[in-house]
């Protein structure tokens, strides 16, 4: 009998509902050829679960995710619910799942396809080769630390963290070192702030548990520059939540579109996979939304919350022969499109690539 693993789909705002019907029409297609079957079910979150509920995560959602195997999401947020009080924004919705999942650790990959080195505005003898991963802390740290204020006429936060939660983020970014170029780049600013050299101190220690490892120490000030001058250098990025925030959004452009990188956050029993963008509502309903990053986060998926890793590198590789045989959206069209889709048009042939694979 197939394995039928159960994914809690939360489409979201703006594009997210049809960036993520893509990424289901690929899951669907790979299931045909492989050892299991997919079942979904829909779950709100977001401004459209506030407009519904009057919450931006209705406590049926926690459940239903806590319950499934793995999350597949969409996009928040919109200019429509940017006046709220804060408790009931869309992104609020987002930071409390986590949490509530236990998700502390974020990852994104970020790789140069041959074919859109043109893309970026960086040289492509900067760019080609290029492949990064950066583990970012996602629970602790200046966004969630206390105590918080702003009283109008002054407003403070607080950036914390305890051991613990700076050794268990650690040994993931060295276990993902371990399956790559075994090189980690811990990024702090241990030279002004206490809580990083805490950081530092804690990730030199969690290093002598992988021998095979080299790490290495960087102020997040020359990341941010090292990553334009010589992204080539990194291969695992080790950094808090409010650092890795900035330097893998930075990180992302690398590829010269946001478009097509994806991310999962994991720590808890139920991991979330989400591409990097946000809810583009400029261009919602226009079927020209870029789906890749939520197809390649659904392929992330499949590699680290089903371990179905066969089927994962089905839809890598379909994306890569996608784009090396011309196929584009809009965001794209300039970089060498030999036929420029549209959002279903995009997800049907990667799909008919997996399905031919």
């Amino acid at each position: 009998m197939k394995k039928n693993y159960k994914i809690a789909v939360i489409r979201g705002d703006g594009i997210g509902p049809e960036i993520v019907d893509e990424a289901i029409k690929v899951l669907d297609c790979v299931c045909v050829n492989e050892d299991f079957t997919l079942s979904y079910e829909d779950y709100l979150m977001g401004g459209v679960a506030y407009d519904m509920t009057g919450s931006p995560l209705p406590d049926a959602t926690i459940e239903g995710c806590m319950k499934s195997d793995a999350v597949l999401f969409g996009a928040i947020g919109g200019e429509k619910w940017d006046n709220l009080p804060r408790e009931f924004r869309p992104e609020t919705g987002l930071l409390k799942l986590r949490k509530a999942l236990g998700l502390f650790a974020n990852l994104r990959p970020t790789s140069v396809f041959d074919e859109l080195l043109d893309a970026s505005t960086l040289k492509p003898e900067v760019l080609q080769g290029v492949d990064l991963f950066v583990v970012r802390e996602l629970t602790g740290g200046i966004y969630f630390g206390e105590p918080r204020a702003n009283d109008g006429q002054k407003a403070y936060n607080t950036m914390v963290y305890s051991k613990f939660e700076i050794e268990r983020i650690a040994r993931v970014a060295f276990e993902s070192a371990m399956k790559r170029r075994k090189h980690v780049c811990s990024v702090d600013k241990a030279n002004v702030l206490e809580v990083s050299q805490l950081w530092r101190d804690t990730v030199i220690e969690i290093a002598k548990e992988y021998p095979e490892v080299t790490l290495t120490h960087m102020y997040v000030d020359n990341a941010a520059m090292q990553l334009v001058r010589n992204p080539k250098q990194f291969d695992v990025i080790l950094t808090g939540n409010i650092f890795g925030d900035i330097l893998s959004d930075e990180a992302s452009m690398i590829s010269g579109s946001i478009g097509l990188l994806p991310s999962a956050s994991i720590g808890g029993t139920v991991g979330l996979y989400e591409p990097i963008h946000g809810s583009a509502p400029d261009i919602a309903g226009q079927g020209i939304a870029n789906p890749l990053a939520t197809i390649l986060s659904a392929s992330m998926m499949l590699r680290f919350a089903l371990d179905e890793t066969k089927a994962a590198d089905r839809i890598e590789n379909a994306v890569k022969k996608v784009l090396s045989d011309g196929y584009r959206t809009k965001d794209l069209a300039r970089y060498g499109a030999k036929e420029v889709c549209s959002t279903t048009q995009m997800g049907s042939i990667i799909a008919d690539y997996v399905a031919k694979a």
